[in-house]
């Protein structure tokens, strides 16, 4: 296995991991740091990906000078190596949404992390991110995202998975491919509020969608996201019927 890198925006660098042996087509494990004053991780991978993935990154910032760990919910490929992160950079800091604090990390992460509101901002200097609470979207009561402002990122966490190993961005459809992912995983929860969750996302109006599993998109984001909830209601219209 190998770790590679690529700027997918200013100063946000994936960080991509292939398995072949996930999936026929194989599956991607991404990572991605927000390039600032205070440097920002969104995902940490597994345990096991923290050799290749701190690797990777200690090209691109010094490991000790990481500031922010984050993620999208609490599930090892997501946060599995946070403690090792934690003990890498020692000034480094966990933030996460205030459910996933309270019920999980409180008591799994070995420093006491920052619970953030719905909506707060982290300056990081030169860039800025904002919390976003998605309850159960993609899944998981304590999910959230994180939009950089000044680069108009959304870092997606699971949403649009889908498999092989596409090019580290794209503009080709993402929505198709996540909606084949989505019927070999069965992954996402299908409540009614799943697809008015992910327009809401739309209306922050982004430029590039940061993925975990699967490409990076820079084409036209806001449709991607509508038309991806509109899946969502499809599903939900026929897991109702």
């Amino acid at each position: 296995m190998m770790t590679k890198t690529d700027e997918i925006a200013d100063g946000i660098f994936r960080f991509s991991t292939f398995i072949p042996e996930l999936t026929p087509e194989g599956f991607t494990f991404n990572q991605f740091l927000i390039k600032a004053d205070e440097p920002l991780l969104f995902h940490t991978g597994s345990r096991a990906l923290f050799p290749l993935v701190s690797e990777a990154v200690s090209r691109v910032i010094p490991i000790n000078t990481l500031r922010w760990i984050t993620f999208g919910h609490v599930e090892a490929d997501e946060c599995g190596s946070m403690n090792q992160w934690l003990e890498a950079a020692q000034r480094s800091e966990i933030a996460h949404g205030i459910v996933g604090v309270d019920v999980s990390l409180n008591d799994m992460a070995n420093r006491p992390p920052r619970a953030l509101q719905d909506g707060e901002m982290i300056d990081l200097g030169g860039k800025r991110v904002r919390h976003i609470d998605t309850p159960h979207v993609p899944h998981g009561w304590e999910a959230r995202v994180l939009f950089e402002e000044t680069t108009r990122t959304l870092l997606c966490g699971d949403l649009f998975t889908h498999t092989g190993n596409g090019p580290a961005v794209t503009s080709s459809d993402i929505v198709e491919p996540a909606r084949r992912a989505e019927a070999i995983f069965q992954a996402s929860c299908i409540t009614p509020t799943t697809g008015s969750t992910i327009r809401k996302l739309a209306d922050l109006s982004p430029k590039t969608l940061a993925i975990m599993h699967g490409s990076s998109f820079n084409g036209d984001a806001v449709r991607a996201l509508r038309d991806l909830a509109s899946v969502y209601d499809e599903f939900l219209m026929h897991a109702t019927v």
